[in-house]
């Protein structure tokens, strides 16, 4: 159902005063905001159909439409509770329902649990700002309803900051502040916010943009909240209180981006970045957020996101608010964050592109993303706008000590170049693929559960009747144990089973010492000791077998984590300077949580001083391992990409049960990349409509509730949009982006979230 909502001001937006421009332009060239990308933006700039400031009001319209709540509080009863309004988003309070979901409707036989109190939902006033209040506990997604909460803070004066809010935040036209404004606010008002700035971008450029030196010119970004901006609220989602809760500066990649023109319009809303462990601190109550122990893309000051196609739903990963903002089409385009799956997972869910590259082609800066397998990603509608804002902020920046990459993993020529077909103006080729090798990747098309089935087969067809008969690519594909061997495919000649065989004996014979929670070696062998020279040797030669159990999706898992957030954020803090939040132990002490466990786990951290990962593979080591086996597989048989479903697993409903990882695949999609550090594109791939729902079970002991793989096959109302994710060694980017844009131009497959359709009056 479309959602026909009145807009709140289209000042601007349309033609300029004694302009006859537009009346000549052609219909097919009109301008329209819904699925507009950045070369349509600067079209009907320059024929004067839209001004900057314009554009950034309708995007204002939309966020007044849609970035409202959609979560409604767990209750024990389910019963109504008082009206509550939290934080100012573009002009109006939020409002929160007062309607509950019994926690018996999640939780079955709930009156027979016996184990630690549950953390039911509450509304409470945050510590940011005891004016509003904000959902504590746990809270479920609500069908249907017409509002995402994809966007945590609007750069919009007066509530783009809780320290300078209303009228701690008036232009320096209009006087004076009040006294009870903090002093930092002098300073902090004089930042133009996202319509001013616009307007001085009209002034200056009118219909001409300097589109050379600023090609991202008047592109509206929103940004996950771990990355910070210096005109904007900057807490990491987190209800902390801050002396002054904007930072002075802006991340590297958030500079980047406003350098090159864009409008930086928006703090999306994502997981709250922190640096709490597992210690002598424990919660004290159980708290079901997707899961025993907490959700994904819910933060303590933005509250939970959802899904654009099913609100019920999780929008991805930690970055979900980055993707259901550029679904929704509150933004053109959105810098996510990755480290297992928060920019595919996001992507996959909002049936969006999604470009992340090599580690080092862009500049990172997060709060507390600042290491090895950390990637900010590129979240747009069309490849073509993912690979237009590539060009513009790609490169070395000394900030980024991870940047300083061979130059010759940066192409000479313009990434956009490399796009094919229709994206590149070049013409429809009948086979615009052919020459080239694709490997399918069947580690992660493996069937583990009914919801893996669906979806794994859903990829596979189109992997067969688009990229190899359509588009013309020969493919092979690899073999695992628990996937069938295809007869329509050829295999790979040279395995990644065979590739692990050779590489890991040599460079890591402490990954065959890890144990199972039984104490058992997890890749014995009959009638050989693993952990022996004879026998890693005779691996390495063929003369003794591997474990079936290692292969690419366990690569991922076991390995070392040192205390890298803590770093990052203790990092980020002192560089901050606030005067009241300087360190870990002052940040603890002035936030509020939104769940006990997660109160539970920060206090953990405040007396932190080892940094050093208490178990595990070093992750290093296994970058530089896992390299080694994908780059000699692609050697050995000639590929150029590989291709497998970037999830087989649907999003979950928020509050209720994740399914269950198996067999080292986890429900977000294995993080194989992640761990590569190489590049890898997210492109829409169909839609899925058959789901089993995971299911919340009481143990045996009735002291816990366990999770396990649904087994009711259920139509879901809302299809639900799968993608494909290609990918490929270090420094390949050209290679991924020709193969994923053709994919793109020839199947088409987006159609945007009906229920988040143009408003009354936009264009």
């Amino acid at each position: 159902m479309v959602r026909q909502r009145s807009a709140l001001c289209l000042c601007g937006a349309f033609l300029l005063a004694g302009s006859s421009t537009s009346a000549q332009t052609s219909a097919e060239e009109r301008f329209h905001l819904q699925e507009t990308t950045i070369a349509g933006i600067h079209r009907a700039i320059q024929s004067r159909q839209i001004t900057c400031k314009g554009l950034v009001q309708l995007y204002l319209d939309r966020a007044k439409a849609y970035n409202g709540v959609c979560t409604q509080l767990v209750t024990a009863d389910g019963g109504p509770i008082p009206a509550a309004t939290g934080p100012v988003r573009a002009g109006s309070p939020l409002t929160f329902p007062t309607s509950t979901f019994p926690a018996s409707s999640m939780l079955p036989n709930l009156d027979q649990y016996f184990g630690p109190p549950i953390e039911y939902g509450r509304m409470e006033p945050t510590i940011s700002d005891p004016t509003v209040q904000q959902q504590y506990g746990s809270v479920v997604g609500m069908p249907d309803a017409g509002q995402l909460n994809a966007l945590e803070t609007l750069n919009i004066r007066g509530e783009r900051s809780v320290t300078c809010k209303a009228a701690c935040d008036l232009h320096p036209s209009s006087g004076s502040l009040p006294s009870s404004c903090p002093s930092a606010c002098e300073a902090f008002r004089k930042l133009p916010d996202a319509l001013e700035r616009a307007a001085e971008l009209d002034q200056q450029f009118g219909s001409t943009p300097d589109l050379a030196s600023l090609p991202l010119y008047c592109i509206p970004f929103s940004f996950k909240n771990w990355y910070y901006a210096k005109d904007m609220r900057g807490t990491g989602g987190n209800d902390v209180n801050f002396a002054m809760d904007v930072p002075p500066f802006d991340a590297s990649i958030v500079a980047a981006v406003r350098e090159k023109g864009a409008i930086v319009y928006a703090i999306a809303n994502a997981s709250q970045a922190g640096g709490g462990v597992a210690g002598s601190v424990a919660a004290t109550k159980v708290f079901f957020g997707g899961g025993p122990g907490g959700g994904l893309t819910h933060s303590t000051w933005g509250g939970q996101s959802c899904d654009p196609y099913d609100t019920e739903r999780e929008p991805g990963g930690t970055s979900g608010g980055s993707g259901a903002s550029v679904s929704a089409n509150l933004v053109t385009c959105s810098i996510c964050e990755t480290t297992s799956g928060s920019c595919r997972w996001p992507a996959y869910a909002g049936n969006v592109v999604n470009l992340v590259t090599t580690k080092g082609v862009l500049a990172d800066g997060g709060m507390s993303s600042q290491y090895i397998n950390h990637r900010p990603g590129i979240t747009c509608r069309t490849l073509q706008d993912a690979a237009y804002v590539l060009d513009a902020i790609k490169g070395y920046n000394p900030r980024d000590m991870y940047s300083a990459i061979p130059k010759a993993f940066i192409p000479k020529e313009p990434y956009a170049s490399f796009l094919v077909g229709e994206v590149s103006g070049e013409g429809s080729e009948r086979k615009p693929l052919q020459g080239m090798r694709i490997g399918v990747v069947r580690e992660f098309f493996v069937k583990l559960t009914p919801n893996d089935a669906a979806i794994s087969d859903l990829i596979d067809k189109e992997i067969k009747s688009i990229l190899r008969d359509k588009l013309g690519a020969e493919i092979v594909e690899s073999v695992d144990p628990l996937y069938p061997d295809d007869p329509d495919i050829p295999n790979m000649k040279y395995s990644f089973r065979d590739a692990l065989a050779q590489i890991v004996p040599i460079h890591a014979p402490e990954y065959f010492y890890q144990t199972t929670r039984e104490g058992e070696l997890e890749f014995a062998v009959p009638g050989h000791d693993v952990k022996t020279k004879d026998y890693l040797v005779k691996l390495a030669l063929g003369q003794a077998p591997l474990s079936e159990k290692l292969n690419l999706r366990r690569l991922t898992s076991g390995l070392s984590n040192p205390r890298d957030a803590q770093f990052t954020f203790s990092k980020y803090l002192l560089e901050r300077g606030d005067e009241r939040v300087k360190d870990w132990a002052s940040f603890v002490a002035n936030s509020k949580w939104y769940s006990d466990a997660g109160r539970a786990a920060a206090e953990n951290a405040v007396n932190l001083q080892d940094l050093r990962a208490p178990s595990g593979v070093d992750r290093i080591k296994m970058r530089f391992l896992a390299r080694l086996v994908v780059n000699k597989v692609m050697y050995e048989n000639n590929l150029d990409v590989l291709v497998h479903p970037n999830a087989t697993i649907p999003p979950n409903k928020i509050g209720f049960g994740r399914e269950p990882e198996i067999n080292s695949r986890p429900f977000q999609g294995v993080p194989i990349t992640d761990l590569l550090g190489v590049p890898e594109i997210v492109v829409p791939a169909g839609y899925n409509e058959i789901v089993y729902e995971p299911q919340y079970v009481l143990s045996e002991d009735r002291k816990r509730y366990n999770v396990v793989s649904g087994s009711v096959r259920l139509t879901v109302r809302h299809p639900l949009p799968i993608s494909i994710l290609f990918w490929a060694g270090p420094g390949e980017e050209p290679k991924v982006i020709k193969v994923a844009s053709a994919y793109e131009v020839a199947t088409k497959h987006r159609v945007p979230p009906s229920a988040f359709g143009p408003l009354s009056g936009e264009p």
